[in-house]
């Protein structure tokens, strides 16, 4: 079976310079975030570490050259039995080190020693996160932030701003950067990504307003801000006539599961009860007059938040 990629895709793809998937593999878009070339960063030299597949080459010698994995120490034995240790150094690097054991054993005399990197088995930049394909993936050369993110299918619906990169050889102080959907916004472009790093894209709080109201749909809350129940219906553009204010409920996930609450809301809009807060996943809902609509159990609520539009809070 043949495969076919759409050209947004193949453009992309050839622009980060990642490969393509595999027969098996999920299909990477680009319909949410575009990629881009990071600005002022250069790439980061690659090292040598365990699992790594080297091809020793000797010049005139090819008694001496092999295919040579690296040992779970960081160190490769050479065909003369030696053991060299390779961990954190360049393929270059070790070629030269190389040529210093065969000369200092007196083998050859001017050994020339060229060293190819044929499989990296930690050279990869983990997404995780809210984003569409999470996985690890190559960063064999200088590549942004939105390189990667793409390379993962772009972000979720429900993806926040913030997004947070732990470097490898310092996980205790990530980075975290704010992908400003802005345009012009260049700030994702300038984050120095490293082999190794892991990359996050997080959760935007979402708070759904359904039912009898004029724009229905989930609403997207941002660095740990929380919505009330009037400034909710507020973005959902207030409610109908038809709206049934004194049959409203709330649906709320807890740690034994969803229940249905209450909701005052003609008193609240009529400043006789006081507001209350909403929290992430909550399900605001507001019944058409009539003892059909009202009566609507959760099971009937539930299926119309998992297919509702969601709107990002300005």
């Amino acid at each position: 079976m043949s495969l076919k990629y759409s050209p947004c895709f193949l453009a992309l793809t050839l622009i980060a310079g990642l490969p393509l998937p595999a027969q098996n593999d999920p299909p990477v878009t680009s319909s949410v975030i575009a990629a881009g070339t990071p600005v002022g960063t250069s790439a980061h030299p690659l090292r040598i570490a365990a699992g790594d597949l080297l091809d020793l080459s000797v010049f005139d010698t090819p008694e001496l050259s092999a295919k040579l994995r690296v040992d779970e120490n960081g160190n490769i034995t050479l065909p003369l039995g030696d053991v060299l240790s390779v961990r954190g150094m360049t393929a270059e690097e070790v070629g030269h080190a190389i040529e210093l054991r065969l000369r200092g054993k007196d083998i050859l005399k001017d050994p020339h020693v060229s060293v190819t990197i044929l499989e990296y088995a930690t050279q990869g930049v983990t997404v995780l996160g809210e984003v569409k394909n999470p996985g690890v993936y190559p960063l064999l050369g200088s590549h942004g932030l939105l390189d990667l993110i793409s390379a993962a299918g772009g972000v979720t619906s429900s993806a926040g701003h913030p997004v947070t990169i732990a470097h490898r050889a310092d996980p205790d102080h990530p980075a975290i950067v704010n992908l400003d959907s802005k345009p012009g916004s260049a700030v994702a472009f300038n984050v120095d990504i490293r082999p190794g790093d892991t990359v996050v894209v997080s959760h935007a709080g979402i708070v759904y307003v359904l039912g009898d109201v004029g724009k229905p749909g989930g609403f997207l809350i941002e660095n740990g801000d929380r919505l009330t129940v009037l400034q909710a219906i507020a973005l959902a553009q207030g409610t109908n006539r038809t709206a049934s204010l004194n049959r409203a409920k709330l649906i709320r996930k807890t740690d034994s599961g969803r229940e249905e609450l209450p909701v005052p809301l003609k008193k609240i809009l009529a400043e006789n009860a006081p507001d209350q807060m909403l929290a992430d996943g909550d399900i605001l809902f507001v019944p058409t007059s009539g003892p059909k609509n009202a009566l609507r159990d959760m099971e009937s609520i539930l299926p119309s938040a998992a297919s509702a539009a969601v709107y990002r809070v300005p």
